[in-house]
């Protein structure tokens, strides 16, 4: 017991530990997120990452162009036919972070006790001695003693790709900083962060509205992950922004990395249709002791909203490594069992060795977790927070969940068009999978009618357990959807993924008329 809650039992954790790995490929109801990069934009590396459980690919802005980013797009797009795989498409806002252009691209070498320059004159070249950032107003928030970090970090966690500073002194614009251990940064951007600093720009910056209205209208982008989100009103301006970018259904992620992020999270978490834990900055802005404490405080504040946390930095040593280390594995699995909705991987498959690796290792844990994950406990802790008289919705899909449960359902189909009752379903952390049968819409305007619905279903790929289906578009046309049939497919579907076997029990949950219904069948092949 810990704080009053049972996480893992004792019987259930060894028959876990003493139970063989299952064979082949099993699908984890946590999602995996991946970023798309130099190591992982071919057509067949989106392939193997797809089959190997990647659900969304996130686009970093802060490094490469459009062009490059529009390469790989297209790549993933054709990766997707071919592998008949749907896969939603998160952009990465760049914010206000403060980073060091090394157009070059040469190593630069920093030795400890040396003195380096960090100076806002773009126009120098950056090596050992000077290293110019983006921010003229840095050199008056720092004070003598402060620690200055930069480098690879934020990506790889590697010591010897990342390096921290103390400044010395401040000479007008520019900071005289002694460098306290040896490293040599590599690649085209560096990060650079100081607790408590953090550019004087909007979250939104003018570089990221150019990118949302070019790349990310023409994309049509599932997710925005908004960098730095330290306020609701950042968030309030991306989506009146969307909006006016005819974008008003791309969900927003706020990317939680500082102390006054957290400050206000509570507020964020309102406004936002998720949240991001950015472990990588947080993890300087906050002591290394309190981190574990904010991602629990988050996790259980999501999951009681019903609205998806990711959690970012779980196995930077599978950058260079085939394998993560025991301490990485295990924070994935406790990751899963704060009750994450996903992990999100950076560097391991931006520029990592082993991307494909990557996303299986990840993959295979979380279904171990998964396998211990108390989720009765967890079912009545979230009931309890709805509180009573419970709203009609919040009612029927508890009642689904808590009848898979019951009968020991393999999976729980529920047909949806907004996405809304997939996602009410999953707050209630079924231990089934959820199918979740998105059926378009026509949607008319004074100038045209549209089709929706693929949006819908891939943004679902954000949210624990629930893995969409698309409905035929032909559907929306005649405006009805011929459950019973669709269904049918459903559980086929269900087979080929060997979730299910004859006589296997699968409750269902469908709207008829103003009526809520949740049935039971039983699956016969």
């Amino acid at each position: 017991m810990q704080g009053g809650q049972m996480v893992v039992e004792e019987p259930i954790r060894l028959s876990s530990v003493l139970t063989p790995t299952k064979s082949g490929f099993s699908p984890s109801l946590t999602k995996i997120m991946a970023t798309l990069g130099p190591k992982s934009r071919s057509v067949e590396t989106i392939e193997a990452c797809l089959k190997a459980g990647m659900s969304v690919a996130r686009f970093d802005f802060s490094c490469l162009d459009t062009d490059y980013h529009q390469e790989t797009i297209d790549n993933l797009r054709i990766a997707a036919k071919n592998t008949k795989k749907l896969c939603a498409v998160m952009l990465d806002t760049v914010g206000p972070e403060i980073l060091i252009s090394n157009k070059s691209g040469h190593p630069i070498e920093l030795k400890a006790d040396s003195l380096v320059t960090i100076t806002p004159d773009i126009t120098k070249e950056p090596s050992s001695d000077i290293l110019p950032i983006n921010y003229a107003g840095f050199a008056k928030e720092v004070k003598k003693g402060d620690t200055v970090f930069l480098g690879q970090y934020l990506f790889t966690g590697s010591e010897t790709s990342s390096a921290w500073l103390e400044v010395s002194e401040t000479k007008g614009a520019d900071i005289i900083c002694q460098v306290k251990n040896s490293a040599t940064l590599t690649g085209f951007n560096f990060n650079l962060h100081i607790s408590g600093v953090q550019a004087d720009a909007p979250t939104l910056t003018e570089i990221d509205k150019k990118i949302i209205s070019t790349w990310g209208l023409h994309n049509k982008i599932d997710i925005i992950s908004l960098h730095y989100t330290r306020h609701a009103d950042d968030v309030r301006e991306v989506r009146a922004f969307l909006a006016a970018q005819n974008l008003q259904e791309t969900q927003i992620f706020a990317k939680v990395e500082t102390v006054e992020g957290l400050k206000h999270f509570d507020e964020i978490l309102k406004e936002s249709d998720g949240v991001i834990l950015a472990r990588g900055n947080l993890g300087v802005d906050l002591p290394p002791e309190k981190v574990f404490l904010f991602q629990k405080s988050a996790a259980h504040k999501c999951n009681m909203a019903g609205k998806p946390l990711i959690i970012t930095r779980v196995v930077d040593s599978m950058v260079g490594n085939l394998r993560p280390t025991r301490a990485e594995a295990t924070d994935v699995a406790n990751a899963v069992l704060d009750g994450a909705d996903g992990i999100l991987l950076g560097g391991e498959t931006f520029g990592g060795l082993y991307p494909v690796e990557a996303i299986n290792t990840v993959r295979r844990i979380c279904v171990e977790a998964e396998y211990v994950y108390n989720q009765a406990l967890n079912f009545k802790r979230i009931v309890n927070f709805a509180g009573e008289p419970m709203s009609h919705s919040e009612a029927v899909a508890s009642s689904a969940v808590r009848v898979a449960l019951k009968v020991h359902a393999a999976m729980i189909a529920v047909f949806t068009s907004s996405g809304a009752a997939a996602r009410l379903i999953a707050k209630y952390r079924p231990s089934t999978p959820v199918f979740a049968i998105v059926t378009p819409f026509v949607r008319s305007s004074s100038v045209k009618w549209t089709v929706t619905g693929s949006m819908q279903a891939r943004q679902l790929l954000a949210v624990r357990g629930v893995f969409p289906l698309l409905a035929s578009a032909d559907a929306a046309n005649i405006g009805v959807v011929n459950e019973e049939s669709v269904l049918k497919l459903v559980l086929h579907h269900g087979k080929t993924m060997g979730l299910l076997r004859p006589k296997d029990k699968v409750v269902v949950f469908q709207k008829i008329g103003d009526s809520s219904v949740v049935k039971i069948v039983e699956f016969d092949d």
